[in-house]
């Protein structure tokens, strides 16, 4: 995905291409027709019932640069997660291949992520890709087209390197996609005549999907040019959901693919703990995103790094704690924990009780360091420090973050 200076990427909810795909169409956005596959038989059904004698199976997993990944359990010289099939018979064999086997790609790291889906798409006659996606500008509040003629390939790689041709196209709530703002997109992609009218449904048809749909962001790449039909067609998608708005969404539940998300997080949202997986050793438990962010750039400024962003709200209460000490420590990188409240809502007598209810019934096998700071914050200290367990009080943040550090470096 494209990472824009001005634009804020979060972590919410993400899809796999084909359901993408089934979201767009419902807009009217042109998509390749193609059916989903969990076997190798459903694969070779789907491409009977697509009809022609040419296919593209795709792997389905949250992440890109499946065309370049690599499968650990095939030769290094074996093709990627997409494969282009001119026969039946190259369907079967490409989905043997593919299901069941681990896909390394850029975006999963190391450990990669296994193939349980496929994807059959019918093929399509590329004359000229582009790049487009919709996110949501930082400064101004509003949806941005981010648009490309050098579709297809490593976007980061382009905005780093010729961001010229890259241009932004910020959308007035007020009026929708406006006239001015589908010439910015054409003059963009350098397109004229009947190319260039297609424009003007396919930015309004998406808009339209990126904000009645709650997405955070929407990515197509590549945008194509049929040459049988001289149509744009959506050829890939990736689109993520706001995760807040799922209580306008009922249909999300069925979308879900559990194992493409971390256990851990999974565990998080039953518990409605805003939790993500980092790469870190000092697990870190904050009310409040900001407070949240704070403490994770302080911990950094003191020479350690996050093990996770969890926020357990404005309610506090001992179960929410409990459950969240469990998710932190279950995680094998984590090196000591950072508990970080501001009593607010919740008093602070109350949050420490609710830390040391949970200390007793999980156990503490790292470090912990926890600073209280609001509503009878002298008694939540005063309760953590006769307590007799091995919880070291800090007096403020930076108090905190030198605490919690010393302590993972001295383990």
């Amino acid at each position: 995905m494209f990472k824009h200076a001005n634009f804020n990427e979060e972590i919410n909810m993400n899809i796999h291409e084909y359901q993408a795909k089934e979201v767009l169409a419902q807009y009217g956005v042109p998509v390749p027709k193609g059916f989903p596959a969990f076997s190798v038989d459903e694969a070779v059904e789907a491409a009977k019932k697509l009809g022609g004698n040419f296919w593209v199976v795709k792997s389905q997993i949250h992440a890109g640069g499946r065309g370049k990944g690599k499968f650990k359990e095939l030769p290094a010289d074996a093709k990627g997660g997409v494969r282009l099939c001119p026969s039946l018979d190259a369907v079967q064999s490409n989905s043997a291949e593919m299901l069941g086997n681990t896909l390394v790609t850029i975006q999963t790291g190391e450990t990669g992520k296994m193939v349980r889906r496929l994807y059959v798409s019918e093929g399509a006659n590329i004359t000229k890709e582009f790049y487009l996606s919709a996110l949501v500008d930082r400064e101004t509040g509003r949806v941005a087209f981010v648009v490309s003629q050098a579709g297809g390939m490593d976007i980061e790689t382009v905005a780093h390197d010729t961001p010229e041709q890259i241009t932004t196209v910020i959308i007035d709530p007020l009026t929708g996609v406006s006239d001015a703002n589908i010439a910015d997109v054409v003059e963009c992609l350098g397109l004229e005549g009947d190319l260039a009218a297609q424009v003007t449904p396919l930015c309004r048809n998406l808009y339209e999907a990126f904000t009645k749909s709650d997405m955070s962001m929407l990515e197509v790449n590549p945008l194509i040019i049929d040459g049988d039909t001289n149509k744009l067609v959506c050829l890939d998608a990736k689109i993520s959901f706001d995760s807040n708005a799922e209580y306008r969404h009922p249909e999300w539940e069925a979308m879900r693919d559990l194992t493409e998300e971390d256990e851990k997080e999974i565990e998080a949202s039953k518990f409605d703990l805003a939790y993500i997986a980092l790469d870190g050793t000092i697990g870190c438990m904050v009310n409040g995103a900001g407070l949240a962010m704070a403490t994770m750039d302080i911990i950094k400024l003191y020479g350690e790094a996050p093990a996770n962003f969890l926020d357990v709200g404005g309610g506090a209460s001992r179960e929410k704690v409990t459950a969240a000490f469990k998710i932190i420590t279950s995680d094998p990188k984590v090196k000591g924990i950072l508990v970080n409240i501001f009593g607010g809502i919740m008093r602070c007598d109350i949050i420490a009780e609710g830390v040391l209810a949970a200390v007793r019934d999980v156990g503490l096998k790292v470090p912990l360091v926890v600073r209280l700071e609001g509503t009878n914050v002298e008694l939540g200290k005063k309760i953590i420090s006769e307590s007799g367990l091995a919880v070291i009080p800090a007096d403020d943040l930076a108090d905190a973050a030198q605490k919690i550090v010393k302590a993972v470096r001295g383990s």
